[in-house]
């Protein structure tokens, strides 16, 4: 039975370290979600641990710097990790082999600002690629948008390494956008490879508890697909964020049935506790 609390700081003195999500948890996209700097604030103050783990195809330093931005002091923070660092670290190894890619980004330059210190090269059409990197989309784009490149990437069998699992994002006003996970499970479900790099994949979990050195942990998100799961298949404790992806969700019904729904409908795994936002 997930237990509903009303101040996290309940519960903050069970854990070696706290785990944020950003969208849906820290931020809309464009601002910090009210009291979410306080309640930081006020973990930090009382000696908490606090991290970052990020479905971002951007790489830790410039999420670093965007949650900073928004009133988030550097130094909240001991780690700051995202799923764009994890594939760059990859492919900086050559734990990934290919070099040629064709990417997928929300906005013009964010994989060429990705693949700094990497010797790869990003090609004009999928015919010169070797693989397809599917970091981002632009707001208001939908599956749709992208079929005929999914098309020729299919017809030449190459793979996708999406470094942006989640399906869809929220943003202000209550707006949810399609994100890269709607296109790699779309592709896989057809028949094509798809590498994820992010929540709710074991390694990034076990990355991140590595470098915290810490048991006790608590993974804060928003999603049940992937920071709930995760967290859970990585042998952490999770709280659902109740005003971030399911906002509409929760503001129809009683938490409990709300909650059983949601879970019920994919046999997701049931979250610790949730509260409606960080506070």
């Amino acid at each position: 039975m997930t237990q509903v609390l009303d101040n996290i700081s309940t519960i903050a003195s069970n854990y070696d370290a706290i785990v944020l999500d950003q969208w849906g948890v820290l931020h809309d996209g464009s601002k910090a979600y009210t009291g979410a700097v306080d309640c930081l604030v006020g973990l930090a103050i009382n000696g908490i641990p606090l991290a970052v783990l990020s479905n971002s195809g951007k790489r830790s330093a410039l999420n670093a710097a965007r949650i900073a931005g928004m009133g988030f002091a550097p130094s909240l923070f001991t780690a700051v990790m995202t799923s764009g660092e994890a594939l760059w670290r990859d492919t900086e190894t050559r734990f990934i082999t290919e070099r040629r890619f064709f990417p997928i980004e929300r906005s013009p330059g964010d994989a060429k600002n990705w693949a700094e210190g990497l010797d790869i090269k990003f090609e004009d059409t999928v015919k010169a690629a070797q693989a397809i990197l599917l970091m981002g989309l632009p707001d208001g784009n939908d599956a749709a948008q992208w079929q005929d490149i999914l098309d020729q990437a299919f017809e030449a069998r190459l793979p996708i390494y999406c470094s942006n699992p989640d399906r869809s994002s929220p943003r202000s006003a209550g707006r949810l956008v399609t994100s890269p996970g709607a296109l790699a499970h779309a592709y896989r479900k057809r028949g094509g490879k798809v590498v994820f790099y992010g929540k709710p994949h074991r390694p990034i979990f076990d990355g991140l508890k590595s470098q915290l050195k810490a048991e006790r942990l608590l993974m804060v998100g928003d999603s049940l697909e992937h920071d709930i799961a995760g967290g859970h298949a990585a042998g952490w404790d999770t709280l659902l964020i109740r005003s971030g992806l399911y906002a509409a969700d929760f503001d129809q019904g009683s938490h409990d049935a709300v909650l059983a729904r949601l879970v019920a409908e994919k046999n997701y795994e049931t979250p610790t506790y949730s509260i409606e936002r960080l506070k």
